[in-house]
């Protein structure tokens, strides 16, 4: 069962990708990169940087997304957070309101409660909103997921790292409300729920223009998971101030 999910996710990928090659695959592309300064509580308390990067290409019938970020903190001289996380996602249109898509995320976090992990799978996708000030994306599905816990904890030494493979069914919103020309708010949730754990972020933040392509930006994220190993924090929170530049 594992195994099919990974090939049926893998395999949606590539032969839409495949289909699109002879139309230009790598044109088209539009997106945002970002700095970010960043103040950290939870399993660490640090002063960050980001770096991020956002793109989507929407030809009409399929739409590609991607996006990559990367936090590294330091105290008193020495790293206290390193995390990196990078996904896709691609949207086959059905009608004009309702999508299916197959995505795949992954994540290596030095300084959580979980170490790494990864999840591949597809769902139904629904455009409840669709105007030119307000977008909102809501989507479900099911997938093949896993996670490994960090290493041990001092003083204890205990538990040992454990890896969890694991279906998973998930459930996002993706809400954009753009209050004018020069400035634009986002609130983003997802859902991942498996057996042993259960994932829940939040990102919501508000955009302004600066000048030409270049964007001021302030947001606050909420990471929180039900179950974690002895010694780690459920909730981590992140605040980001920052510039993105947008790419067009």
């Amino acid at each position: 069962m594992k195994k099919t999910y990974l090939i049926t996710a893998c395999a949606f990928v590539l032969t839409a990708t495949s289909a699109q090659a002879q139309t230009g695959f790598w044109q088209g592309w539009s997106g945002e990169s970002s700095l970010t300064g960043a103040v950290t509580t939870g399993n660490t308390e640090t002063t960050d940087i980001g770096l991020g990067l956002k793109l989507e290409k929407d030809t009409g019938t399929w739409r590609h997304k991607f996006d990559a970020l990367g936090d590294l903190g330091r105290a008193n001289g020495e790293v206290n957070r390193r995390r990196y996380q990078i996904g896709y996602q691609l949207d086959r249109n059905l009608t004009d309101r309702v999508y299916i898509f197959g995505n795949a995320d992954y994540f290596s976090d030095d300084f959580g409660a979980f170490q790494e992990g990864y999840f591949a799978g597809g769902g139904l996708g629904y455009k409840a909103i669709v105007s030119d000030s307000v977008t909102w994306d809501v989507e479900g599905g099911a997938g093949f997921r896993s996670q490994e816990t960090q290493g041990p904890v001092l003083p204890n030494f205990l538990p040992a790292p454990v890896t969890e493979n694991e279906i998973a069914l998930r459930a996002s919103s993706d809400f954009d409300y753009k209050f004018n020309d020069n400035v634009s708010f986002f609130n983003d949730t997802e859902i991942l729920w498996s057996s042993s754990d259960t994932y829940i972020w939040n990102d919501v933040g508000i955009t302004a223009t600066l000048a030409g392509n270049l964007a001021a930006r302030a947001s606050f994220r909420v990471d929180h998971h039900t179950d974690v190993p002895e010694g780690r924090e459920k909730t981590d929170t992140i605040t980001r101030f920052g510039l993105v530049y947008t790419l067009k």
